[in-house]
């Protein structure tokens, strides 16, 4: 039987399950022993391994499926999203905060991306960026401006940076139609777009230094002066 130390027995059956993962060395999509199986090699009730395998699930650390055992889940930036929301909703974070945080890894996910992106990820960046001046509806604008930031972070090739890019999510979804809405000229528009424009070409160009300087740009101007209050 394993030793389940000490907390309550649903607590030291998640550590338990977190424990086999590591121990047996598996990977995302990996199959797990069901609920009875770790419920009798811990000595617990089968409520008490479903009420664990749900907190995993919600943790997103296991993919549990009707009629199928539990899988290893691949990592999901959607955790760390609802962490962050409720941080600014309760006042323990700010806006500013969020954002200056997000500034600084978006500058780092496109000098990445100048340098380890695919030629599938530098004509989607592209196309992303010269999409948001086509997009008039609000909605779509958001989606397409979220698209193009995320898809940055995937050509960085580096996993982490695009799931806490993911983790803005929500928060994006009300600050980019704040960023367009202080945007009132059409001057000030085509700046912006221009701006998405230079990012996507300093990337397919591979020049971290261009891409780089071209996010902070962004950054000054689309998120700068909504936020200088902030600060």
């Amino acid at each position: 039987m394993i030793d389940l130390g000490r907390g309550s027995l649903v607590d030291r059956a998640v550590d338990a399950v977190r424990d086999y993962i590591r121990a047996h060395d598996l990977k995302v999509g990996d199959t797990l022993p069901g609920e009875g199986s770790f419920a009798t090699q811990l000595g617990v009730s089968r409520p008490v391994m479903r009420e664990a395998f749900g907190a995993l699930t919600a943790l997103r650390l296991v993919d549990v499926g009707n009629g199928r055992k539990p899988r290893v889940a691949a990592i999901d930036g959607s955790v760390m999203a609802a962490s962050m929301g409720h941080a600014v909703n309760t006042a323990q974070v700010s806006l500013a905060d969020v954002w200056d945080v997000r500034r600084t890894l978006e500058l780092r996910t496109a000098e990445l991306a100048a340098i380890h992106r695919s030629e599938e990820q530098a004509q989607a960046i592209l196309t992303a960026a010269h999409g948001l001046s086509v997009e008039h509806d609000e909605a779509a604008r958001t989606a397409a401006d979220t698209r193009f930031h995320q898809t940055i972070a995937a050509a960085s090739g580096n996993q982490l940076f695009l799931q806490i890019v993911r983790s803005f999510e929500q928060l994006m979804a009300v600050a980019i139609p704040r960023a367009w809405a202080g945007r009132t000229t059409r001057e000030e528009r085509d700046e912006t777009l221009a701006l998405h424009r230079e990012v996507a070409e300093a990337i397919a160009a591979r020049d971290p230094a261009r891409a780089r300087a071209a996010m902070d740009s962004h950054f000054n101007n689309s998120i700068g002066e909504m936020l200088k209050d902030q600060f």
